[in-house]
C-alpha cells in the first residue's frame, strides 16, 4: 500500500513539475526564437533593400 501511494504522490509532483516550470520554460524559449527570427528576417530584408537600391546608383 506505501508503494501505491508513493507512486501516487511521485507522478503528481512529476505532473506539478512538469506544467510549472518545464511548459513555460519551453513557452518562453519558442517565444524567445521567434522574436529573435523576426528581427533577423527583417535585418536581412533591411541590408537586401540597400544593397540593391546602392548597386543600381
Amino acid at each position: 500500500m506505501g508503494r501505491v501511494v508513493m507512486l501516487v504522490i511521485g507522478t503528481l509532483l512529476g505532473l506539478f513539475v512538469l506544467f510549472n516550470f518545464l511548459l513555460p520554460m519551453l513557452a518562453g524559449l519558442i517565444k524567445l526564437a521567434l522574436i529573435v527570427g523576426v528581427i533577423a528576417v527583417l535585418v536581412f530584408v533591411a541590408v537586401a533593400v540597400v544593397g540593391k537600391s546602392s548597386r543600381s546608383h
